[in-house]
């Protein structure tokens, strides 16, 4: 559960960047919460809330965010737009694109259609908090009519921030999607940083793009590893933390609970009234090491990202890799190397010459790659496009409300990304 002094410490932080955000009922919720009527933080101020709890409890994923969505856009003096993943704010963004015309139709009648993966039951409670409004559904037509960039802006006019559970790590990717379309204009605010269940920091700066959090000594006590790690590995405590350094997290969240390394890499940014601020940086168990070359997921992404550059027209939406030995016989008798699965918009093939642009910028970024591929005991790096919507679908099979993977390790996961595969 969230401290009682994190929710005023966000709460003050908010108020205090933009004054009309707590006006009652005017945030909109989107975040899938299966069997847990809540939100992601759990904050106690049910009023602030134009989104019933219910609706982010429903057992499908997709119709949780519908839901939602229809809810929201019944509110046209939103001050603040509240998601869990920066993911689910995509996804639901994404049926916005598709499905407006129905979502219009259910806001003229004041109904609630239909669809899998909402009980009827259910259905019928939601629907009974709905009010037709004619001149509400006009608006929407007019402005998904329009076009969908700074669409978020468009139908919520007064809205100030949009307040995102996580925004760093494998978020990051759609939150810089949104902010470059659907969002346009708007801040980002990543008001909490917490790891394995725990909540370890508070983010004061909500005007910041790159979050960044204060660790709150008495929620969880934390022991830190210098990185890189030393000869005798020590862990140091808060008091003997130096501005510029990373660490690696150990954790012991509760009393009696077990003392672990959380996987999680941050950097001290810096001190505020002795408290340290860090930023985190990678997770340490996300990383591709076919041949023990040990590539994390932040710098694979950056090599990713340099490649996709190459590719005109092209803009990466979201994608997935995988160590071939994870696919058995079908990756082929040729040495171990990356199967990487992506989906682009604005283009629908690659030549064998702009697949091959991605292995070149792993050789250029990665000396240790580089020679494990001229040796030949790394094979060449196999790329795949999957159709549009295809890690939304995988999102909603993996059915858990925590950011996905980008490294794959499940076999149930892989599969459902293979039967998606269009080149």
């Amino acid at each position: 559960p969230l401290p009682a002094q994190g929710s005023l410490l966000y709460l003050d932080a908010l108020r205090t960047t933009f004054p009309q955000s707590l006006a009652p009922r005017g945030t909109a919720l989107l975040s899938w919460t299966p069997g847990h009527p809540c939100t992601p933080a759990g904050w106690p101020l049910p009023t602030l809330y134009c989104t019933p709890a219910e609706a982010g409890a429903l057992p499908s994923r997709a119709a949780a965010l519908r839901v939602q969505l229809l809810f929201a856009l019944q509110a046209r003096a939103l001050r603040v737009l509240e998601v869990g993943l920066a993911a689910e704010l995509h996804d639901a963004l994404a049926a916005l694109h598709t499905g407006w015309p129905a979502l219009a139709q259910d806001l003229a009648l004041g109904r609630l259609s239909p669809q899998p993966g909402l009980p009827e039951d259910a259905r019928s409670r939601l629907q009974a908090l709905l009010v037709p409004d004619a001149t509400r559904a006009a608006e929407v037509q007019a402005e998904c009519t329009h076009g969908f960039e700074g669409i978020v802006q468009r139908l919520w006019p007064q809205l100030e921030v949009v307040v995102v559970g996580t925004a760093y790590g494998t978020e990051q990717l759609y939150c810089d999607a949104l902010r470059k379309g659907d969002c346009k204009g708007l801040p980002f605010y990543c008001p909490f940083y917490r790891t394995a269940g725990a909540l370890l920091g508070v983010n004061l700066w909500p005007e910041e793009p790159a979050p960044r959090f204060l660790l709150c000594p008495d929620w969880a006590f934390c022991e830190f590893l210098p990185c890189p790690a030393e000869e005798e590995p020590r862990t140091v405590l808060l008091g003997e933390l130096w501005e510029g350094r990373e660490y690696g997290l150990v954790l012991t969240a509760r009393p009696g609970e077990y003392r672990c390394c959380a996987g999680e890499v941050l950097r001290v940014a810096g001190f505020h009234k002795q408290c340290p601020v860090v930023e985190p940086m990678r997770r340490e168990s996300q990383v591709l090491s076919v041949r023990g070359e040990s590539i994390s997921e932040e710098r694979f992404f950056q090599s990713l990202c340099r490649a996709v550059g190459m590719w005109p027209g092209a803009r990466l939406v979201d994608y997935v890799c995988v160590e071939s030995a994870l696919l058995g016989a079908s990756s082929g008798a040729c040495a171990p190397h990356y199967e990487v699965f992506v989906e682009l918009r604005g283009l629908r093939d690659l030549s064998e010459g702009q697949r091959y642009k991605l292995d070149q910028c792993l050789q250029e970024d990665f000396p240790i790659y580089k020679s494990f591929r001229f040796k030949g005991s790394i094979g060449p790096l196999r790329l795949h496009l999957v159709g549009a919507g295809a890690f939304s679908r995988l999102r909603e099979a993996l059915g858990s409300p925590v950011p996905m993977p980008r490294v794959l390790r499940e076999e149930r996961l892989l599969q459902l990304i293979q039967n998606t595969v269009i080149s």
